[in-house]
């Protein structure tokens, strides 16, 4: 799933493009793409954009005349393309703008489950929509990291990935964000010490700095994580291999040298067929 540090990176790159051209056609969208009816896409048809927002791991295109906000979220294969006049792409995107000037933006999905998502909303409910998100994590100082892991005791992997209590980590960085910080994913939050948290803070924003610059030069996972989905691979810092925790529907990649005083972490998948 793409996560902070690569949406801020597409905002980045479409920011100027999207405002230069008013929107000529907006849509079609699949029926699953689109999740709002009132006001219709056409509603957006000869305005102009203002730009590209973020809020977490969301994209925001409001119209120049602040009266609509074109959200989207990529959910886990969601992408978008930006297409400049004459460049082709696929000829059924989940979701098209077109520009006067023949440029384009598509959303396109792999997979056969529709999860991304577009909604046309005024300011307001736009607002509604995203109320319910905690901090941005490039944003978050220690002192604030401190009140919220204190607000909540749960494993520190979980509680990152919580769009509630910090906006914009998912599984891969905070996988990356943990090993950086030399913090358990298991580790309570309502446990750490001052200088735990100090070290977490610190980590949240050097991986998130890391990783926006990365993706701003174009580089894919491979070169850009450290840790995540580098099962057996030897830890950049210490050599020792990478281990994992399998659960349902994610993986905890981490360094048991680094991260745990050399415990490896039960595997909770294997454990529950043996029970």
């Amino acid at each position: 799933m793409p996560e902070l540090p690569e949406i801020e990176a597409w905002r980045r790159a479409l920011d100027a493009p999207l405002s230069a051209f008013p929107i000529e056609r907006a849509g079609p969208a699949h029926i699953a793409t689109l999740k709002t009816f009132d006001p219709p896409l056409s509603a957006l048809e000869g305005r102009k954009l203002a730009g590209a927002e973020r809020r977490a791991k969301r994209l925001l295109f409001p119209t120049d005349d602040g009266e609509l906000v074109l959200l989207v979220h990529l959910m886990t294969a969601g992408r978008l393309r930006y297409l400049k006049a004459g460049e082709k792409g696929p000829k059924t995107p989940a979701f098209r703008l077109q520009f006067q000037g023949g440029s384009q933006l598509l959303l396109t999905e792999a997979g056969s489950k529709k999860r991304a998502g577009v909604w046309l909303l005024n300011p307001e409910e736009a607002e509604l929509e995203l109320g319910h998100l905690g901090p941005d994590a490039l944003e978050v100082d220690a002192e604030a990291l401190g009140a919220i892991l204190a607000s909540d005791s749960r494993r520190l992997h979980s509680l990152l990935r919580d769009q509630r209590a910090i906006a914009g980590i998912g599984r891969a960085w905070a996988n990356e964000i943990l090993h950086t910080a030399k913090l358990s994913p298991y580790a309570l939050s309502g446990q750490l010490e001052p200088e735990e948290i100090d070290r977490l803070a610190a980590a949240i924003h050097s991986e998130m700095t890391r990783g926006l610059e990365l993706r701003e030069r174009g580089a894919n996972d491979q070169k850009t994580y450290r840790v995540h989905r580098k099962l057996g691979e030897p830890c950049h810092v210490c050599g020792a291999p990478i281990a994992q925790v399998d659960f349902e529907e994610h993986t905890i990649y981490y360094c048991p040298d680094c991260q745990t005083g050399g415990r490896v972490l039960k595997d909770r998948r294997l454990s529950r067929l043996l029970r």
